[in-house]
């Protein structure tokens, strides 16, 4: 999956000369965190909401004589120009991984300096959810299984077998050496014939587990 598949392509930016009482307006208006700052369509910097927030004058106390100034000083003041940016066409790990390295909340997505849309971790975390395939009736299935080839086609034909649906697959490095999970997402509410043909064929269940009265 790329990025320009998830991205928002309807983006509320500001120019740098706009004030910080405009930007302020904006951030509560659309209930957004991030606003890209763009010049005839080219993105200059970015600031967030908590930019916003440290440049305005507090709500508490007596107003002061500079509060008007403040609010009208244009937001090329605050915004940050080292801005870390995605391409369409990058895949949304990578967009996930940059978000997670840089500990940031947003991407702008650009070609050539020009603003084409923006993927923010709130996006990246809705489609996880539908990638995992949580919003769907289903059940969690991890199996412990040795390291080496071929033992992902091994199990999976063992749903074949049950004609029960994979919503999705992952591969985790194992808690033994040697060893890695799988964990599978299955179309069924209840597993238990499922956990009981991968025990028949020798792979260990690590979820469900007996212990908890879940199988």
């Amino acid at each position: 999956m790329l990025v320009e598949d998830i991205m928002k392509r309807d983006v509320v930016t500001v120019e740098p000369t706009e004030s910080i009482r405009l930007a302020l307006l904006k951030v509560h208006q659309y209930r957004i965190r991030h606003l890209p700052v763009v010049l005839q369509g080219k993105l200059v910097g970015i600031i967030s909401d908590r930019d916003v927030r440290d440049a305005c004058p507090s709500i508490i106390g007596m107003p002061r004589e500079d509060d008007e100034h403040v609010l009208n000083t244009p937001v090329s003041s605050i915004m940050r120009k080292d801005v870390i940016c995605a391409h369409p066409l990058d895949f949304v790990e990578e967009a996930a991984r940059a978000l997670y390295d840089n500990r940031i909340g947003c991407l702008p997505v650009v070609v050539d300096d020009e603003l084409k849309g923006i993927i923010t971790e709130t996006d990246i975390l809705h489609t996880l959810v539908e990638l995992m395939g949580v919003h769907y009736p289903s059940s969690h299935i991890e199996v412990e299984v040795d390291d080496r080839t071929g033992l992902l086609a091994d199990v999976a034909e063992i749903f074949k077998e049950a004609k029960c649906n994979v919503t999705s697959v992952l591969v985790m490095p194992g808690k033994h050496l040697g060893k890695k999970n799988l964990v599978f997402r299955v179309q069924t509410i209840d597993p238990r014939h499922l956990v009981s043909k991968i025990e028949e064929a020798g792979y260990r269940i690590v979820w469900p587990r007996e212990s908890e009265g879940l199988v």
